[in-house]
């Protein structure tokens, strides 16, 4: 019996980044911890960005937001104090931001290979705590891969073909719109319980306990009356 946790992520998105490491924090003191099954699932802030467009973080949220650059410093710096009360290391200046799509078709290679909660965080730790960027760079992905445990050749050759997994990326966002996840981390507890956000680790514990409790075996009130089964159904013996 166990539970399943869906989390939809995108590696450009900082809060993401927190929201796992506070999830992380609940579910590591959570009694069924062994139960439950964590699968990272794809979501793109900016769906449209072409693969061969990248630049500085702090233009694009001021652009995006209509405030100066000067108040966009001043957020990430916000930001990279939350990352710092969690034991996260974050750049606060001088990171970038691109299409993020190459990532999550990498992301379901590591599915595949067991791999995917490793290679997710190699994948922030590239993007919010180290200078060299990862957009547009596939000998970078490749390096960040296999620091994660994945194969040099299984990296190369899913980012050599633009099909290999993006329908599965594909499927993800459509799955999410359909969920009414318009912005990420959001997660979903065995298709029931949604939260979204980087919520603090109690939110998730208590999510997590609650989760478990629905999950409980059936108490069965009564037994021993006609049934059928894989063999077939048993005839009722008469007196």
């Amino acid at each position: 019996m166990t539970v399943q946790v869906e989390i939809w992520t995108d590696i450009n998105c900082p809060f993401c980044y927190l929201g796992k490491e506070r999830f992380e924090q609940a579910l590591t003191a959570f009694a069924h911890r062994d139960d439950v099954e964590v699968v990272h699932r794809s979501f793109e802030l900016d769906p449209t960005l072409p693969a061969d467009e990248s630049g500085p973080v702090i233009a694009k949220i001021a652009r995006k937001y209509g405030i100066s650059e000067a108040q966009a410093a001043a957020n990430e710096r916000g930001i990279g104090a939350q990352a710092a009360e969690l034991g996260l290391p974050y750049l606060t200046e001088g990171r970038d931001y691109g299409s993020s799509f190459d990532m999550h078709r990498l992301l379901h290679h590591a599915l595949a290979q067991d791999k995917q909660d490793e290679l997710l965080d190699a994948l922030y730790r590239a993007n919010f705590a180290q200078q060299q960027s990862l957009f547009g760079n596939h000998e970078r992905l490749v390096e960040v891969a296999v620091g994660a445990g994945l194969d040099e050749s299984g990296a190369r050759a899913v980012l050599a073909d633009p099909d290999a997994y993006a329908d599965a990326v594909r499927a993800d966002e459509q799955e999410a719109a359909q969920l009414g996840a318009t912005g990420v981390p959001f997660f979903v507890i065995d298709r029931k319980y949604g939260v979204s956000g980087a919520q603090p680790s109690t939110v998730f514990t208590r999510a997590l306990e609650q989760a478990w409790g629905d999950r409980q075996p059936l108490v069965q009130m009564a037994g021993g009356a006609d049934v059928c089964g894989p063999d077939g159904c048993e005839l009722p013996t008469r007196d």
